[in-house]
C-alpha cells in the first residue's frame, strides 16, 4: 500500500448513519478529510455481523448488502479524491446493554460473565454471556468475512479494533476474561481470540491486502492501566499477533509525546515497532493541547505546533500518525500543515465533537 504521506485520520465514531447504512453524507465526509491531504483513512469502527455487535446507535454496520453498498460509495468518493482507505472492525463486547443497533434485543456477549469495569456504577447494567466455543467460532468466522468484503468492496486494507476493553481487548484484560480454557491464563494466552481473528482475516484476502491491529494500554473504567507493565511484557503481547499476520500495529495513547515505560523515549508505537519489527502508527492528541477526556468534559484543544513530532518521525521512532480531533475541527489540517499556515488551522471545541461533521 502505497501513500502519499504519513499522516492517518484515526478512527473516530460519529453515530450518524441512520438505519446503520453509510449514506451520501458520510462518504462526503470522508471525501473532504481525503481532499484536505490525508494519507490514509481509517473509518470509524463498523460491526461484522455476530451477536450482540452494536454499542450505540446509528453506527454503520459492515455487512448485509445495503450496508455494504453503502461502504462502497465511500471507497468511491475517497478514491475519486486521492484518497487511501480503510474500515475498522469493531465489535463492543460487554460494553453494549440491550436496546441498541438493528437487533435491539441481543445481549451483550464477552469473555465472561463479567460486567464492564465501566458500567459499574450504572444502575441495571446487564452482564454477558460468556461466549462458548461456538459463539468464538462464529465471531472469528464473521471478522473473516468482514475481510473478504472489504477487499470484495475495494477497500485498501482494514483494521482490526482491538483496544479501548472493547470485546477483542476484553479477552486481554483480566478484568473482563477470567476464562480457564484456551482463552484464558496469562496475558500471552489471552491473546488467543485475537490470534484467530486475525488468521481468518489473513486467510480470507489477498496476500498484499494489509492487516493493522489497533491496540491500547489503557481501559474504558480504568485510564491508567497497563495491561504490559514492562517491555519483556509488551513483546510477549505484540509476539503472537504479529506471527499471526498483523502488518502494521496502531498504538492508542491518551498523548503520544509520554514515554511508555521508564528509561526510555519511546513511546508505544515505538516499543511496537521496536518489539516486533513492524511499522507502526502512532495516536493521542496530535496537533492539540489537550487529551480526548478534557474534549469530552467540554475544555476547548487549541493547535500546537508538530516539531516534536516530526523529531520522532525523522529518528523512525513509528512510521505513521494518526490525527483525530483535529481532522474533525478542520479538514485540511494537513494541507494547512504543508503550506507552513499553522496560524489557519480551525481550533477544536465541543461542537466538533457532538457532531462529528
Amino acid at each position: 500500500m502505497t501513500l502519499p504521506n504519513r499522516i492517518v485520520m484515526a478512527p473516530m465514531t460519529r453515530s450518524q448513519s441512520p438505519g446503520n447504512v453509510p449514506n451520501d453524507a458520510v462518504a462526503a465526509y470522508y471525501r473532504r478529510r481525503a481532499e484536505g491531504g490525508v494519507g490514509l483513512i481509517i473509518t470509524e469502527g463498523t460491526p461484522p455481523d455476530f451477536d450482540g455487535c452494536h454499542g450505540y446507535p446509528d453506527v454503520p454496520s459492515f455487512y448485509g448488502q445495503v450496508a455494504l453498498a453503502g461502504w462502497k460509495t465511500v471507497v468511491d468518493e475517497v478514491h475519486a479524491a486521492g484518497g487511501v482507505i480503510i474500515p475498522q472492525i469493531w465489535h463492543v463486547g460487554s460494553i453494549r446493554q440491550p436496546g441498541v443497533g438493528p437487533r435491539p434485543d441481543e445481549p451483550p456477549v464477552g469473555p465472561s460473565a463479567i460486567v464492564h469495569p465501566s458500567l459499574a456504577d450504572m444502575d441495571g447494567a446487564v452482564a454477558p454471556r460468556a461466549m462458548t466455543q461456538d459463539d468464538i467460532d462464529r465471531c472469528v468466522a464473521a471478522y473473516g468475512q468482514a475481510a473478504r468484503d472489504a477487499e470484495a468492496i475495494g477497500m485498501d486494507g482494514i483494521e482490526i479494533h482491538g483496544a479501548h476493553s472493547y470485546l477483542i481487548d476484553q479477552f486481554f484484560w483480566d478484568a473482563t476474561n477470567t476464562r480457564t480454557d484456551g482463552y484464558g491464563g496469562d496475558l500471552p494466552q489471552r491473546t488467543r481470540f485475537a490470534v484467530e481473528v486475525i488468521e481468518a482475516m489473513r486467510a480470507n484476502v489477498s496476500p498484499e491486502f494489509p492487516i493493522v491491529f489497533r491496540f491500547s494500554q489503557w481501559k474504558q473504567g480504568d485510564y491508567s492501566h497497563r495491561m504490559a507493565p514492562t517491555p519483556a511484557d509488551l513483546g510477549a503481547f505484540l509476539s503472537p499477533l504479529s506471527s499471526a499476520g498483523v502488518d502494521y500495529f496502531h498504538c492508542s495513547q491518551r498523548r503520544f509525546d509520554e514515554p511508555e515505560f521508564p528509561g526510555s523515549p519511546l513511546n508505544l508505537a515505538g516499543w511496537a515497532k521496536k518489539l516486533t519489527g513492524k511499522p507502526s502508527i502512532t495516536v493521542g492528541s496530535v496537533g492539540l493541547d489537550t487529551d480526548f477526556l478534557r474534549s469530552y468534559a467540554g475544555t476547548a484543544a487549541a493547535p500546537t505546533n508538530v516539531d516534536s513530532l516530526i523529531t520522532r518521525l525523522e529518528k523512525d521512532e513509528f512510521d505513521l500518525v494518526a490525527v483525530g480531533r483535529a481532522l474533525l475541527s478542520d479538514p485540511a489540517w494537513p494541507n494547512k500543515l504543508r503550506a507552513g499556515k499553522e496560524e489557519d488551522i480551525v481550533a477544536f471545541d465541543m461542537k466538533h465533537m457532538q457532531v462529528l461533521t
